[in-house]
C-alpha cells in the first residue's frame, strides 16, 4: 500500500512538474489586436501590390478592417490615424502556403504534436480544429512578416482538410481565414521508394486500388444523398463529396518525378483538380504540369539538390525556371516536420529572396509569398494584395522584405494591430543585460 502512495505521488509529482515546463513553453501571453476603430492611412511609403506592382511614394487608406483605397494620391477622412511612411514599405501580409504552424511546437516532446490522426485515410480531418492559436511560433512568424498560414494536416495516404489561418486572434474559430481549403494526400507514402520490383508495384497496386475503391463509395455516397435517399451517415464519404465533384483541390505531396507523374495521372484522370506540394522535381514534368495547369507549391528554396548529378543551385533557381516554363507557384516555408517546419516559419520570405539571388525577379518573388499563394489557396478575394475590398492584412518594414536585414515595423490583420512581440525579442532583451 505503501508502494502504491509513493508510486501515486511520483507520478502525481511528473505530471504537476511537466505542465509547469511545457505549459509556458507552449503558450503565448500577447493579447490579440483590438478591432480597428478609426480610418488608418500610410502615407508616402513604397507599396508593393503583391501583383508585381510597386507604387512610389503611394498611400493607402484601410477602415473597418478593409482596403479603401490604393494609389499615388489618396484622400482620406479627417478622423483618420495618419502614419507617415517615408523611407517605409508596404506589403500584402506573407502567406505560408504549407505549414503544419499551430499543431507541431516541440518535436521532441509528443505532447505538443497534434498533426497526425491514427490511420491512413483519414479525409475527415479538419487541421483548423486542433489549432493552437497560442503557440509561441505564431509571434515569431508574424515577426517575420508572415500573417496568414495555410495549415496541413500529417500523416500517410489521406491526411486530412486543411485550412487557411490568420495568425492573430483569441481561438482558432476567430482566426480561420477558409476552411475546408482542400484534401491534403501524401502521394510520396502511395508510391514506394525501395524494395524488390515487383513487391513494389504490388504494393503500389494495392494502395491505388483502395484510393479508387474510397473515391467511388464518395461518389455513390453523394448521389445517394442527392437523390434524398435514406443513407447511414459517413463523415469520410461525405468530406470526399466536394473533391469528387470538382469543387475543392488535393494538396498532393510529391517531390519524386515518379510521385508527381503518378499522382497527376490519377487525379486528372478523375478530373479533380490538384495543387503539387513540394515539387523538387517539378521541372522534369513540366509538360504535365502546364498541359493540365497544375500549380506547385514549392516548399523552401534553401535546400541541397535531391541527385547527385543536379548542379548546387537546383531548388534556389526553380522558381525560375518554373516561372519561364509557364507553371504558376508559389514558395512555402520548411514545410512539416523535422528539421525546420513550423519553427522556421519566420524564414519564408529568405525563401523567395534565394530564388531572387538566382534568376527570379524580385516583384515575383514578392507575389510568390502573396498573391501567388492566395489564388493557389483560393482566398485571392480577400487576401494577397494591396487592392481596395481586400482585407487590411500587411505589413510595414523598413527595407526589402525578402532581405535578412529588414525589420516589421507593423503589422495589421484585418485593420487590426497586431503586436510583433515575441519569446525571441524577450530572451534577447533579458540577456542584452547579462553584466
Amino acid at each position: 500500500m505503501s508502494d502504491s502512495k509513493n508510486l501515486s505521488s511520483a507520478v502525481l509529482a511528473f505530471i504537476v512538474g511537466a505542465c509547469m515546463v511545457f505549459s509556458p513553453a507552449t503558450a503565448h501571453d500577447i493579447v490579440p489586436g483590438a478591432p480597428q476603430s478609426k480610418p488608418i492611412v500610410i502615407r508616402n511609403a513604397t507599396l508593393h501590390l503583391g501583383n508585381g506592382t510597386t507604387i512610389e511614394n503611394g498611400s493607402i487608406l484601410f477602415e473597418d478592417g478593409l482596403i479603401s483605397e490604393v494609389g499615388a494620391s489618396v484622400r482620406f477622412p479627417e478622423s483618420a490615424q495618419v502614419i507617415e511612411g517615408a523611407g517605409k514599405h508596404v506589403y500584402p501580409g506573407l502567406i505560408d502556403a504549407y505549414t503544419d504552424l499551430g499543431l507541431r511546437e516541440i518535436t521532441a516532446v509528443d505532447v505538443t504534436i497534434d498533426n497526425v490522426e491514427r490511420g491512413e485515410l483519414n479525409p475527415n480531418v479538419r487541421s483548423w480544429v486542433a489549432f493552437n492559436p497560442d503557440s509561441e511560433l505564431i509571434p515569431v512568424g508574424r515577426s517575420g512578416g508572415v500573417m496568414l498560414a495555410h495549415v496541413v494536416p500529417g500523416g500517410r495516404s489521406l491526411q486530412g482538410q486543411s485550412g487557411v489561418m490568420q495568425l492573430d486572434g483569441w481561438s482558432y474559430q476567430d482566426m480561420l481565414l477558409e476552411g475546408p481549403v482542400g484534401l491534403c494526400v501524401n502521394w510520396e507514402s502511395v508510391v514506394p521508394r525501395g524494395g524488390d520490383s515487383k513487391e513494389k508495384a504490388k504494393r503500389y497496386d494495392e494502395q491505388i486500388q483502395e484510393l479508387d475503391d474510397l473515391f467511388e463509395r464518395a461518389r455513390r455516397y453523394g448521389e445517394s444523398i442527392a437523390a434524398e435517399e435514406s443513407v447511414a451517415t459517413d463523415v469520410r464519404l461525405e468530406s470526399l463529396i466536394p473533391v469528387i465533384n470538382g469543387e475543392r483541390p488535393v494538396f498532393v505531396e510529391a517531390d519524386r518525378l515518379g510521385a508527381i507523374e503518378s499522382a497527376i495521372a490519377f487525379f486528372t484522370s478523375r478530373q479533380i483538380p490538384m495543387v503539387i506540394c513540394g515539387g523538387t522535381d517539378a521541372m522534369h514534368c513540366v509538360e504535365h504540369l502546364t498541359a493540365h495547369d497544375i500549380p506547385v507549391i514549392l516548399v523552401a528554396t534553401y535546400r541541397l539538390p535531391r541527385r547527385r548529378s543536379d548542379p548546387v543551385d537546383a531548388l534556389y533557381s526553380l522558381p525560375s525556371k518554373l516561372r519561364e516554363a509557364g507553371v504558376r507557384f508559389a514558395i512555402a516555408g520548411e514545410g512539416s516536420g523535422y528539421p525546420g517546419g513550423a519553427s522556421n516559419i519566420r524564414n519564408l520570405p529568405y525563401h523567395a529572396g534565394v530564388a531572387v539571388a538566382h534568376g527570379l525577379p524580385r516583384e515575383e518573388a514578392v507575389r510568390a509569398i502573396t498573391q501567388s499563394a492566395a489564388e493557389i489557396l483560393g482566398v485571392a478575394d480577400r487576401v494577397g494584395t494591396l487592392t481596395a475590398k481586400r482585407h487590411a492584412t500587411l505589413i510595414v518594414v523598413d527595407g526589402d522584405v525578402l532581405e535578412s536585414e529588414t525589420r516589421v515595423i507593423d503589422a495589421y490583420v484585418q485593420g487590426r494591430k497586431v503586436d510583433l512581440g515575441n519569446k525571441h525579442k524577450q530572451l534577447y532583451r533579458k540577456y542584452e543585460q547579462l553584466p
